[in-house]
């Protein structure tokens, strides 16, 4: 039996519904031939042509507008099967299944999730982590309830991704106790050639961060440049250098990792949003995250 790979196939609606390959990728945050590869791979599972290109234009073939009417249906029933299962008898668990891109800081998730696992109601938490385009990919195949990240789904996503800001938070250098009370009084020219531990690029983090640095008098030493937030913490804790956190979990990382704050990154802040299918959210588990996390965790103006 030939099994259908659905994530070619949203890759293919999202294409058709778009008109173009390349407002597709913006739609899914993907390279334009990542996309087209996906296609390649989708044609050659069905055994036909689905489109054809007239001149910038693509316009869908026979096949294609076949394949594309059932699309509409698969994915229309896919999000009436997840409400239906939403209201299922309570005396049975209910599954939560979040994405968490891999670079949100896991402190930051454990905060944001730990309120589901104290819900009067039993749940059974699944928790997928990797890169964002991919998590909305599942959450456009209904394989998920929400994603938690600090960057928001892209405006043309075409799979009704909807951003509801849980709030924001600031930004501040940590380190040791003994270098944080070394380094506090001079701050921010302190930092000159102190040893600084960066998330890697293309997080929101990092660039807040590197605008701020930007703003100083001084050139700043990177010692590391980490994917990892857990190993970053990690390096900073073994007094290795500076790591720049949200302010949100500042209490958590003095009493577990004993780190202090050196300094506010002035000016400096991080947004954090819960993206989901539902303009207006229903799942109780996804409710309770929202509503936690505004009124403890993260401002919210």
């Amino acid at each position: 039996m030939n099994w259908l790979n659905y994530h070619h196939l949203l890759y293919f609606w999202t294409m058709a519904r778009e008109g173009s390959i390349s407002k597709a990728a913006n739609s899914l945050h993907l390279s334009q031939p990542t996309i087209s590869g996906q296609l390649r791979q989708l044609e050659k599972s069905v055994g036909s042509k689905l489109y054809e290109r007239h001149g910038r234009d693509l316009r869908l073939t026979e096949t294609g507008k076949m394949v594309f009417d059932y699309a509409e249906e698969i994915f229309s029933t896919g999000q009436e099967l997840m409400e239906r299962l939403k209201g299922q008898q309570s005396g049975r668990s209910l599954i939560f299944t979040v994405g968490i891109p891999d670079f949100l800081p896991k402190q930051i998730a454990f905060r944001l999730l730990e309120p589901v696992f104290r819900m009067p109601q039993k749940v059974q938490v699944i928790c997928n982590e990797g890169k964002l385009p991919d998590l909305l990919a599942d959450l456009a195949l209904h394989k998920a309830d929400l994603i938690l990240s600090d960057s928001p789904a892209g405006s043309q996503v075409s799979v009704r991704a909807y951003n509801h800001s849980i709030g924001d938070c600031g930004v501040s250098w940590v380190a040791t106790k003994s270098l944080a009370m070394l380094l506090r009084p001079g701050f921010p020219d302190s930092l000159k050639d102190q040893p600084l531990l960066l998330p890697n690029q293309n997080t929101v983090l990092r660039r807040s961060v590197e605008q701020w640095l930007e703003r100083q008098s001084f050139e700043p030493s990177v010692a590391a440049e980490i994917e990892d937030s857990a190993l970053l913490k990690l390096l900073a804790t073994e007094g290795l250098g500076i790591a720049p956190v949200a302010d949100s979990v500042l209490q958590d990382l003095q009493d577990r990792y004993g780190l202090y704050v050196v300094g506010r990154l002035q000016d400096v802040s991080i947004q954090f949003y819960a993206i989901s299918v539902e303009r207006k959210v229903t799942h109780p588990a996804v409710i309770t995250i929202l509503d936690a996390a505004r009124k403890q965790l993260f401002r919210h103006d």
